[in-house]
């Protein structure tokens, strides 16, 4: 294997050296070092000269993996041939919208909360699972759209995507086929106020051998109005869905509030949701529609999420205070006492400002963070369950780790754009990447690692508030051996309508 020489880089075609072009000022190319034809990842990698956001160029990552191997230092770094590859594709996505016919435009459905699963569908050939979206929108409409291949469109109105980035067909690196969405004939459920959160009642881990995490119901919300508060709804979807009959048999209430309804989660270990309001955080037994106040705020809960045991909650409150909440049982003498935190906030610009703010619960003082805004989104890592995401509507977007949230952040992404908008953290299932749209329309995507922004381009005319990536799907290996299959893909929505995004 020839040895890397300063200065020098290696031709493996020509089998010998070639000195390094100086880099120009303010230029964001290097000489190009021709790819071995051997390699399988050359097919992949020609098209694309340059990631701008990784600054290491594709000819050049192959050439330094061939004289490093997986590990090289590139740039006063030390890199990984796994993940600049990963950021490297990542840089390049398709997108596709939906909604280009001229009759029940899925552009109509203003989006407010979206989530993706497989489901059991009857068809006219028989039972099979099919991909599915499950839509909310801000008039309340929830709709069960189907996605797959043209051909099993056989009732509906199916939706042709249009590619709206790239802008030229010329700057595709991927041929792939976008999935088709079909909108059902029969009516959407209407529900009494906005859709504000979806949630998946389902087991969350990355590699499982059993059913446990066959997805079985989903968590609905609605925000609640001037003249009634939100509701927490069950739909159930165990059974085969037929696409020709209403879901209002599959629906029911399992708990009502006097209060708005800003978000929620689901606790599979402990089947409980976790209600997040204008007053605080309660519990519902979905079983058993029992209900019970965990932490009481005179701020609201705008994001929450449950960590993996369900014991925590993690809540954002609007006054930019992240509380984790003990939820455990026991909860009766939890009110007797008062925590009382001192939350910096800035008024008229003063930073040095500040105010007593007061909430009740099992809370840890020590673990309180204080972001400079509102929350406007908490995502939990489930590789490395110490960690958690969190965005505030200042843009800032920050990772953290609990045992050390009196150091600040482990991690910054730059970039992003938020004044007064709840706009929704993406997390792939390798949780290699984070994306989320800003208040100027563009979407973004950084390396949760490196921080580094590696995507940010502008295709819809309105905010990406909702984002979801496509789950792994599960095949069968050898031994009966059930194995997940990570895709690239994610859905995204605004009130422009509904679109696609993948990359190979």
């Amino acid at each position: 294997m020839p040895q890397d020489l300063p200065g020098f880089y290696y031709d493996a075609e020509k089998n010998r050296y070639f000195p390094n072009k100086p880099r120009i000022p303010g230029s964001s190319s290097f000489s190009n070092v021709s790819p071995s034809q051997n390699n399988p990842l050359c097919s992949s990698l020609q098209a694309t000269t340059l990631c701008p956001k990784t600054r290491v160029p594709a000819s050049k990552l192959l050439h330094l993996r061939e004289l490093n191997g997986d590990a090289f230092s590139y740039d006063r770094g030390r890199h990984s041939f796994v993940e600049e590859f990963h950021n490297l594709h990542a840089s390049k996505p398709v997108v596709w919208r939906y909604g280009a016919t001229n009759e029940n435009l899925l552009r109509n459905i203003r989006y407010s909360a979206l989530e993706q699963t497989q489901i059991d569908v009857q068809t006219l050939e028989g039972q099979m699972e099919t991909e599915v979206l499950l839509a909310g929108s801000i008039d309340g409409s929830l709709s069960l759209l189907k996605v797959g291949s043209e051909r099993h469109f056989d009732y509906g109105i199916t939706h042709i995507p249009d590619r709206v980035w790239p802008s030229t067909k010329g700057d595709v690196e991927s041929d792939e086929t976008p999935p088709y969405v079909s909108r059902p004939t029969a009516a959407p459920l209407h529900m009494p106020s906005r859709i504000s959160s979806i949630r998946l009642c389902e087991k969350q881990s990355f590699s499982t051998n059993n059913d446990d995490s066959k997805f079985q119901c989903s968590l609905i919300t609605t925000l609640g109005s001037e003249t009634y508060g939100g509701f927490v709804y069950i739909l159930n979807l165990l059974e085969p869905v037929d696409f020709t009959s209403r879901l209002d048999r599959r629906l029911h209430a399992v708990a009502s509030f006097n209060h708005t309804i800003w978000t929620a989660d689901y606790s599979f270990n402990t089947a409980q949701a976790a209600i997040g309001t204008d007053i605080g955080v309660a519990l519902v037994n979905v079983e058993r529609g029992a209900t019970k106040w965990v932490c009481r705020s005179k701020s609201d809960v705008l994001a929450l999420q449950f960590d993996q045991t369900g014991n925590i909650v993690l809540c954002g409150l609007r006054n930019g205070a992240i509380v984790t909440v003990d939820v455990r049982e026991n909860q009766e003498r939890m009110f007797s006492r008062l925590t009382k935190l001192k939350i910096p906030y800035s008024s008229s610009g003063r930073s040095s400002q500040k105010r007593w703010f007061e909430i009740k619960g099992l809370i840890s003082p020590s673990h309180t963070i204080h972001m400079p805004s509102s929350i406007s989104s908490l995502v939990s890592l489930q590789s490395y369950d110490q960690y958690f995401l969190a965005s505030s509507m200042d843009g800032s977007m920050k990772l953290y780790d609990h045992r050390l949230t009196k150091r600040g952040a482990v991690q910054s992404y730059g970039g992003h754009v938020n004044s007064h908008t709840r706009i929704q953290l993406g997390v792939d299932q390798s949780e290699r990447f984070v994306m989320s749209g800003g208040e100027d329309c563009y979407l973004r995507l950084w390396s949760i690692k490196s921080g580094k922004m590696l995507l940010g381009e502008k295709f819809s005319d309105s905010v990406l508030t909702n984002i979801c990536w496509q789950r792994a799907q599960r095949t069968l290996g050898k031994e009966g051996e059930i194995r997940q299959n990570h895709n690239c893909r994610a859905w995204l929505a605004s009130e422009e309508g509904l679109f696609h995004m993948h990359w190979s």
